[in-house]
């Protein structure tokens, strides 16, 4: 006699066999248990604030961490040791200390995510994005460049179409103008190309503070290293925000145009 299963079981096993039936790998398959534990891990506020303090890029101890979510170095660790078992951070050993930093893109895209869900109010109109004027104009998210600067470079290329964002802004394409494009700015084909000649990968991402986008993948982190190794964007102390430096703002206004420069640097 077979045992008896409810509504709930008997609808769990037939999304199962979906899935089986659509050749899914056992990974892809849908685990709510797996879901509701990784978002209860990055929904604890402590846990939240260490891991935005990492949206940055940037590796950084327990101490620091603790420090960003303002509790004690031993509660650091044991929420460490949970996002680290769960796949959202991993670890590197380097000499005495251990850095933490996020695990893949896929954890920065799903924090910004998150972190657009979080100001969305549709009773009212609101201001959107951060309060701080510095990390609404230019702020690194996770290895690319967001805020209005992101936004502006992003409009930039897609205008001259060196990128081509489709119809929902789903996905984008770098077209054989962006070598062009970008050598003004001292970026040389020879960075850009991949194996074949093709251009990078490059996807949109929807900017937190601007709800337009800005571009990430290959491409966008490219960019952002190349700006920053040039100097024209540092990085400040306890902050994603990245402040312009004079002989940036001289490249990038003569590279962005005057019209769009002024919408980087006056909002």
């Amino acid at each position: 006699m077979k045992p008896h299963r409810g509504p709930r079981a008997a609808r769990n096993a037939s999304l199962w066999g979906e899935a089986s039936a659509r050749g899914l790998p056992h990974t892809a398959r849908m685990d709510t248990n797996r879901i509701a534990h990784v978002a209860a891990l990055a929904g604890e506020p402590a846990r939240t604030a260490m891991l935005l303090a990492l949206m940055d890029g940037r590796a950084l101890t327990a101490r620091e961490l603790a420090s960003a979510a303002h509790i004690r170095p031993a509660a650091a660790s044991r929420h460490l040791a949970l996002m680290v078992e769960a796949g959202l951070l991993q670890v590197q050993p380097q000499g005495r200390h251990r850095y933490h930093r996020l695990a893949s893109a896929q954890v920065a895209r799903m924090l910004e995510g998150l972190m657009q869900l979080a100001v969305l109010q549709p009773a009212r109109r609101v201001a959107t994005g951060p309060a701080d004027a510095a990390l609404r104009t230019a702020r690194s998210c996770y290895d690319h460049l967001a805020g209005r600067l992101g936004v502006a470079i992003a409009g930039h290329l897609s205008d001259a179409g060196a990128v081509v964002l489709d119809a929902d802004a789903t996905s984008a394409q770098a077209t054989q103008r962006l070598p062009a494009l970008l050598l003004p700015l001292g970026i040389l084909a020879e960075s850009l190309a991949l194996p074949g000649g093709q251009p990078p990968a490059c996807r949109p991402c929807l900017d937190w503070s601007e709800r337009r986008m800005h571009l990430a993948g290959r491409l966008g982190a490219l960019v952002c290293r190349h700006c920053l190794d040039s100097g024209w964007l540092q990085r400040g102390a306890g902050t994603r925000a990245l402040g312009i430096t004079p002989a940036g703002a001289v490249a990038l206004r003569d590279w962005l145009g005057l019209a769009r420069w002024r919408e980087v640097v006056e909002g």
